[in-house]
């Protein structure tokens, strides 16, 4: 990732494709070595940290392809992509000084310019000079260094020995982290039902779409604002805002298919409007196998809809994710206010709004979100 970003900025690109192997033609797959779908899940989430402004992208071009994944198809099919772009292929210290060892060097050479990096402090500078000589007089090569200002001296064979142990999540992009304990990929082995904060933190943001994960973390600290300003209590606020999301990603089917994994019944405006669906399935599985307090459980089923005479933690979740700092489609100004000055002025009002808001796009309300805005009003003077 280092590497990545230091390249992307250093070779000024306006695309960076990050492509997870099939079957590397260079080496044998160990038997801890994590599935290809899993590979490409982390590889997005690793994108997702980069934080590259819509640069970096991961690419399955690899993984959609049979047999070994040797670069020159790979280069042949970008190049057919981009017929008219710059390509630029990045090498770690190895792979730069055994290029011309690699299936047809000199086609590759054709086709894109090397950019080589160095990966530790011990790299030679004489050896990658010498190579540098040597491919461009053997295969015309045009060949760039990347020189690293952030070396990060770790090779993936001793990150895989460190992750059983719990140990080397410093390496790695939370979500990254949080899939490997999900998965239970390279000997790790976590109750979920059991995790600290952080540990939680990780496998929920990777249960999401990575676009998702700046809108859960800004509900997150929004969550625990509101839960010290209050008087809730911090971790459970953490820990259902965490959660709030996570199964948003699945569509309808499979929202009905967790209904019945979890014996809940959706009422008619549920099943109609599949998007609500996920606050009641996600209250499901943050309980069964998350092990979260039924009044997490709670706050994560009302999140959407709302109702009728909310306990106090069930009032902040609705809000911290109505108002969380990536909101954008209104102007949130004085609903942010008043959060913090009268929670149930706040709900109140974020509730006319919701419904309003709906009705004016001719969209269905859930009976619920009305109930709970009368009953706000009720309680006004």
């Amino acid at each position: 990732m280092a590497a990545a970003r230091q390249a992307a900025e250093a070779l000024k690109l306006d695309k960076l494709l990050l492509i997870p192997t099939r079957v590397p033609p260079h080496k044998a797959l160990t038997e801890d070595v994590a599935g290809p779908e899993h590979r490409l899940e982390m590889t997005r989430f690793a994108v997702q940290a980069l934080n590259l402004d819509g640069v970096a992208e991961a690419s399955d071009l690899e993984l959609r392809r049979e047999g070994k994944s040797y670069t020159l198809d790979t280069l042949r099919e970008i190049r057919a992509l981009y017929p008219k772009g710059e390509l630029f292929l990045l090498l770690g210290t190895d792979m730069f000084l055994t290029f011309h060892q690699w299936r047809h060097p000199e086609e590759i050479a054709k086709l894109c310019t090397l950019c080589a990096f160095h990966r530790s402090a011990l790299d030679s500078a004489g050896d990658f000079a010498s190579q540098k000589r040597r491919l461009e007089r053997k295969f015309g090569a045009h060949v760039k260094f990347v020189d690293l200002q952030e070396v990060v001296d770790i090779s993936s064979t001793r990150l895989r020995q460190m992750l059983p142990a719990g140990q080397g999540r410093e390496f790695l992009a939370p979500a990254v982290y949080g899939c490997i304990l999900r998965e239970g990929l390279y000997g790790t082995s976590a109750d979920l039902r059991r995790l600290d904060l952080e540990d939680l933190r990780c496998v929920a943001l990777s249960m999401l779409d990575p676009r998702r994960i700046p809108h859960v973390l800004g509900t997150e600290e929004t969550a625990a604002a509101l839960a010290l300003r209050w008087g809730a209590d911090e971790e459970s606020a953490r820990r259902a805002a965490l959660l709030h999301d996570c199964t948003k990603k699945f569509d309808k089917e499979l929202q009905l298919a967790l209904c019945r994994q979890y014996g809940i019944e959706p009422d008619a405006a549920e099943r109609r409007e599949g998007k609500l669906l996920h606050a009641i399935t996600g209250a499901a599985v943050a309980y069964a196998d998350f092990g979260v307090s039924g009044e997490v459980r709670d706050a994560i089923r009302w999140h959407t809809t709302g109702k009728a005479d909310m306990t106090l933690l069930e009032k902040i979740i609705y809000l911290a994710d109505y108002i969380e700092p990536t909101r954008d489609f209104c102007d949130l100004t004085e609903l942010r206010r008043l959060a913090f000055e009268d929670l149930d002025g706040a709900l109140l009002l974020g509730f006319t709004m919701a419904v309003e808001d709906l009705a004016k796009k001719g969209m269905p309300v859930h009976p619920n979100s009305v109930l709970a805005r009368d009953y706000l009003k009720g309680k006004r003077p």
